[in-house]
This record gives C-alpha cells, structure tokens and sequence, in this order.
C-alpha cells in the first residue's frame, strides 16, 4: 500500500484534508510535522496507481507539499472497527462487508467493500448523491456513475430499480470494488464497470450522478451535458455548498432543479432547459 502525504500548515488543516475527502479517500489522520511544529502531516489514501496518484496531486495545485511512501502497517486498516452503517434514510442503509446487521422488514442493505483506497459511502458528497439519485430511479432506467469509487450508487441503482448501469472511474482500484460489490449484492449482471473516458462514451442516460472534485466536474461538463438525456437528469456533487457557482456555469444550458447541502457540501440535480 502507498500513503499519500500532505504537509500543511496547522491553520490549513480542515481546508486540505477537505480537499482530500473530496478525492473520496477514507481516513486521514494528522501527524506533527517532525522537523516544523507550525506543519501537520496529513497521512491518507488515494490508490497506488500513478493516475490516481496524479490526480490527488493535481487537485491539491502547487499549495501543499506532498509525497508518497510505501506502508506495510497492520495499522492501515484500523478505521475498520469503527466503521457502521450509514442510514441513506429509512428503508435503505449501506453496511460495511465484514460485519453483521439485522434490520426491520422492508429496510434494504447495501454491503460494501471499500477496497483498495475508497470510503465506505459515509462521506456528505457520497450521501447527498445517493439520495438525490434515488429519487430519480426509475424501473429499468439507463444509470451513468462517473467517478463511481466503490460502486455503491451504482448497486444501488441496479438493486433498487432493477436498472442498467454504466460505472466508469480513472482509477483501475476502483473498477475492481465496484464489480466486487456488485457480485457480493446480486447485481453483477446489471452494472458494466471500466476505464473508458467520459469523453469516449456513446449514447444518453435517464440519469448520471457525478461525484466528483469541481474542476473535473468543469473539465467533463460537456459531456456530463451530452450524456444526460432530453428528459432525464444529472446530479452532481463533491463540490463545496458555498463555493460552486462556477461548476453551475459550466453546466449551462442544464438549469438547477434542486440542491441539497449537508455538513457544508452540496449535491445538485439538473436537467436539460424545456423546450
């Protein structure tokens, strides 16, 4: 395994380690600086393959410092003992693989695996889209996941609405949990996972969730646009609730249809402007 390693300064740290949860890394945890005691350390995840690793460094600009180092620690997993479900409300819940749950009847569970360097689905960005895509599942609907992580809004479509999904992400770690997840739920048949570019994608989708940092979500508006069909919507999210005019600009023509916030982030759904 690789940790990915920023140095900030102690006044920065909630504005980089936010930064970094919005790349959906799982944990974070802050060590003092050894040689400066103005600097923190923030020790975290965003996969081990050189893409991935580039794309972290991107995202974080010129501003922060960083490295990667090599880890064989016992230790890395330790988040694991306190993973819980997450409640995306009252009739469906995301629980981690490795442990146990009973629920009332008529709740539905959605187990995943976070894989390599992913979070379980507990982070606001994630929830705000897992909400905001259910209430646009349709039976049998065309589903695009963009930047789809481990998987679980794709499973969640496919087990909810018996829908077609398309999940694609730049980092091949997460292709793998996302097909891993959607066998351990039953919906392997139902979701196609890869690495093709959003860019070389055909077609149009009755609904696309992009979860995403803002300036891709800037970089792919074009084709999120083209992607989401005549009637369908888009919803977008990993962007700051306070800060995210400029991702909207570069979706127009798509009009907002509605946002939601939670703990300072946002998610936004949108759909073409009526004819």
């Amino acid at each position: 395994m690789r940790a990915f390693v920023v140095t900030v300064r102690v006044d920065e740290v909630d504005v980089a380690s936010d930064r970094l949860w919005q790349l959906g890394v799982r944990a974070i945890e802050e060590r003092a600086d050894a040689i400066d005691i103005g600097r923190v350390e923030l020790w975290t995840a965003v996969g081990d393959e050189p893409i991935a690793i580039e794309r972290a460094a991107q995202a974080l600009g010129e501003r922060w410092p960083h490295r990667v180092v090599d880890v064989v620690d016992e230790t890395t997993n330790a988040w694991r003992e306190f993973a819980g479900p997450m409640w995306v409300d009252d009739g469906l819940v995301v629980v981690p693989a490795w442990q146990q749950h009973s629920f009332d009847d008529g709740v539905r569970s959605i187990a995943i695996e976070p894989g390599a360097a992913f979070g379980l689905g507990d982070h606001p960005t994630t929830l705000l889209s897992l909400r905001a895509a259910r209430r646009h599942l349709g039976i049998g609907a065309s589903v695009l996941d963009v930047g789809c992580g481990t998987g679980v809004i794709a499973v969640m479509a496919a087990l909810l609405a018996d829908s077609t999904v398309r999940a694609i992400d730049v980092a091949s770690a997460a292709i793998e949990a996302t097909i891993d997840n959607a066998a351990r739920n039953g919906v392997a048949d139902r979701i196609v996972a890869d690495t093709t570019p959003a860019a070389d994608l055909e077609g149009s989708h009755h609904l696309v969730v992009a979860n995403i940092l803002a300036p891709v979500l800037v970089e792919l508006a074009a084709d999120l646009r083209r992607l989401t069909a005549p009637d369908g919507r888009l919803v977008v999210s990993g962007i700051l609730a306070e800060r995210h005019a400029h991702v909207l600009g570069a979706l127009e023509p798509m009009v907002v249809e509605r946002t939601d916030t939670l703990d300072g982030w946002a998610a936004v759904t949108l759909r073409h402007p009526r004819r």
